[in-house]
């Protein structure tokens, strides 16, 4: 962290995570008889609870989106220049939520917590989400917060999804919905790049069909080779060419089997940091 945090900053935050014992019934035809989810909230709820905005994560996202979770971490929250005091959303008027979603596995309910059926990792017997099953837990977060309408619900990518999710099931409970970067629905092509990631991903001999947390692994390079696959798909082919181009690592060509073009060493970059090395990585 900074030697001091800067005044737009909303600070060191803590997330809470809420148990919901009512069964939630998804789309896939199964229900979740309990679960929990984790949040992190910034600024204050004012009387009449209409100063609420909802913040949807993107693939692989989470709840940290803002501020500090101690004085030792060194990089905010994934959203942090948007959120806090003075900020686009504003933390001195709008009382912010943001929340890992189902299936998340960063602490709300997902394929690493425990089947109550087995006592073991769901893994692969995890429920498939939609995003219309994410939109419903987050309706019933907002009952838990008593928040009848959200002043905005806010996303990008996948989270846009969500917030374009948001206006079409529950119209009357929100009065703005913030879509970013996204699309009502996946191409042909998009759905053939997820499934060459998902490929990459069950290949890896660490998969072990989805129970790799029997043998103490993660198929870490099946998903660092979809993480690459996925940040190609993050850009348009414009956009990448105006970012890298053509450029070179170096001044000149070296021949041999490394990254020479800085646009395949961003590819490597993003994929080294994913998953983090000290953190088990599930499939969600």
């Amino acid at each position: 962290m900074p030697d001091s945090l800067p005044a737009d900053s909303v600070g060191v935050v803590a997330p809470q995570t809420l148990h919901f014992d009512t069964p939630i019934e998804l789309a896939c035809g199964q229900a979740l008889n309990s679960y929990d989810l984790v949040i992190e909230t910034y600024g204050q709820l004012n009387a009449d609870a209409s100063n609420a905005v909802l913040i949807c994560h993107a693939l692989s996202g989470h709840h940290h989106a803002a501020g500090y979770h101690s004085t030792d971490e060194r990089k905010p929250g994934w959203w942090d220049s948007c959120i806090g005091p003075g900020k686009p959303i504003d933390t001195n008027r709008f009382f912010v939520v943001s929340l890992n979603n189902l299936g998340g596995c960063h602490g709300s309910t997902g394929p690493n917590s425990t089947n109550p059926a087995t006592g073991k990792p769901y893994g692969p017997d995890f429920p498939v989400i939609t995003v219309g099953d994410w939109v419903k837990s987050q309706a019933l977060l907002a009952d838990r917060l008593g928040i009848q309408c959200w002043a905005a619900v806010v996303g990008g990518s996948l989270g846009g999804m969500q917030a374009l999710q948001w206006s079409l099931d529950y119209p009357e409970r929100l009065k703005h919905s913030v879509v970013i970067a996204s699309t009502p629905r996946l191409t042909a092509q998009n759905i053939a790049f997820n499934e060459v990631a998902r490929q990459a991903i069950t290949s890896d001999r660490e998969f072990h069909d989805g129970r790799y947390y029997d043998f103490d692994v993660v198929p870490r390079r099946g998903l660092m080779l979809a993480r690459m696959v996925g940040h190609i798909t993050y850009l348009s082919d414009a956009s990448m060419g105006e970012k890298f181009g053509r450029e070179l690592r170096d001044q000149a060509y070296k021949f041999g089997y490394d990254a020479e073009f800085q646009v395949e060493s961003y590819l490597r970059y993003q994929a080294s940091g994913f998953p983090n090395p000290s953190t088990p990585t599930p499939i969600c």
